[in-house]
């Protein structure tokens, strides 16, 4: 990773986008959508914590070996490009949307000294005209500066729903008891960690999708945005 030249969180006029929320709650099909609409970059946070789990994989690194995955973090040869992801010149993107890598990413997610190790890398993507990040701590601590803060969510029966109609249409094996149990297993961790847990900032919004379609969803988002951004930023 090239770290050099990045602006603080503090110190830059492109507007970002912040959507946080729990896993599967749909926030990243939102946001790469909203992403492409107005034409600005996205983040997929949780794909950088997926690559990194899969990348410890392939070294034999232990997931509870918190040295040894900052160090690895700091060399990772990660490349996001039109919906794939590239590790070390490998195309990723299947490996790291399985239950099992989820589940990996949310337990390395809880280490502190990886976290920080990824924040740099995580903040370069901050480029104009602007930037869609989404994850749990994109408005927390990643960019709290962000143009708009939405904290998107849906009941753990929903996502379950959603994330079991998704892998089955890939043609992947699913149990929807299962994914609930994972679903409700991953909120209570990401919420309980001491570093950056997942949480609704004092000053996000909040996006209940319960009821709502992708589209409207999307709408909803583009539309705060546009009552959020401050004169003279781009689009």
């Amino acid at each position: 990773m090239n770290h050099s030249s990045l602006l603080t969180p503090h110190s830059s006029p492109i507007p970002v986008i912040a959507i946080d929320g729990p896993s599967a709650s749909g926030k990243g099909t939102v946001a790469a959508l909203v992403a492409r609409e107005l034409g600005f970059h996205y983040l997929d946070s949780g794909a950088i914590y997926r690559v990194t789990a899969l990348a410890a994989q392939h070294a034999g690194i232990a997931l509870d070996d918190e040295t040894a995955l900052a160090e690895l973090a700091g060399k990772l040869n990660v490349r996001f490009d039109n919906g794939e992801i590239w590790l070390n010149g490998e195309k990723v993107g299947e490996a790291v949307r399985t239950e099992e890598s989820g589940n990996a990413a949310s337990k390395i997610a809880s280490l502190p000294r990886l976290r920080e190790a990824l924040l740099a890398f995580q903040r370069s993507f901050r480029k104009a005209p602007g930037l869609v990040a989404d994850g749990r701590d994109m408005g927390s601590v990643v960019f709290p500066d962000a143009t708009l803060k939405i904290f998107l969510t849906a009941s753990a029966g929903v996502r379950a729903e959603r994330r079991y109609k998704q892998l089955m249409e890939k043609g992947m094996r699913a149990n929807l008891a299962r994914i609930l149990q994972d679903i409700q297993q991953r909120d209570a961790r990401d919420s309980a960690r001491s570093v950056a847990p997942l949480q609704k900032c004092a000053d996000a919004s909040l996006l209940d999708t319960d009821a709502l379609t992708i589209a409207a969803a999307v709408n909803e988002v583009l539309r705060r945005y546009q009552a959020n951004r401050p004169p003279g930023v781009w689009n």
